[in-house]
């Protein structure tokens, strides 16, 4: 039976500084070194997925892939099938991009892929609640932070290293939380960038996780399940 412990995470969560966190200077923060690609296992965010379907991922990010043992959660699955629910039907282009998501999935070995067990809801919960507070986060992000603060503290737990090109929300996580396990993110001049509809030029940040429809026609398949 599962069972969560209400006053020991609030407890844990006494690391609330109750003031607004700033970015920090791109010295300060754990990005992907080239030179140094093997390490700790991965645990891949979302936004990893869809730019390698949209071959569109940076090759030191291939090769940390190839090098490292890649991790799986649930949450990446989610994500993933909400995609392919909101898929407009009706568009040509759907079935193509359907088929590159299933791909994805197939190819997850199942001794790779972890589900976040209740202490992690629950703390994860608490730290996305703090998050959206602290930084403000509007009624569109607040999902987003959730899913985040899951993976970041699954990849804890696990004694694994989330690979994410979302700078701005996992260098607030690892602010609140400092850990040697935080996120590993790709150099500056190589970071991954994705399309929106609303903005084709934003920074990258796995802010909007649905994949373009027609950039996923040129989709390969992930070798992070290899």
């Amino acid at each position: 039976m599962a069972v969560f412990d209400f006053d020991l995470a609030r407890r844990w969560a006494r690391f609330d500084p109750q003031k607004t966190l700033a970015r920090r200077r791109d010295n300060e923060l754990p990005f992907v070194n080239a030179n140094l690609i093997g390490g700790q296992g991965l645990l891949l965010d979302t936004c990893v997925y869809i730019d390698q379907m949209q071959d569109r991922s940076p090759q030191v990010l291939d090769d940390l892939i190839a090098h490292r043992q890649a991790n799986h959660s649930t949450v990446a699955i989610q994500e993933l099938m909400h995609t392919v629910g909101v898929l407009n039907p009706s568009d040509a282009r759907t079935e193509g991009v359907i088929a590159e998501i299933g791909k994805q999935i197939k190819a997850m070995p199942q001794h790779r892929v972890f589900a976040p067990d209740i202490e992690i809801l629950g703390r994860a919960a608490l730290l996305s609640g703090i998050l959206c507070r602290l930084q403000g986060y509007g009624r569109g992000g607040k999902l987003r932070a959730l899913q985040d603060c899951v993976l970041f503290l699954q990849a804890q737990k696990l004694g694994l290293v989330v690979l994410t090109a979302n700078v701005g929300d996992y260098d607030i996580l690892l602010q609140l939380i400092p850990t040697r396990r935080g996120a590993v993110l790709p150099p500056k001049v190589t970071q991954l960038r994705r399309p929106t509809a609303r903005n084709t030029s934003m920074t990258p940040a796995c802010r909007h996780r649905s994949p373009s429809p027609h950039r996923c026609q040129r989709a390969r398949i992930s070798r992070a399940g290899a």
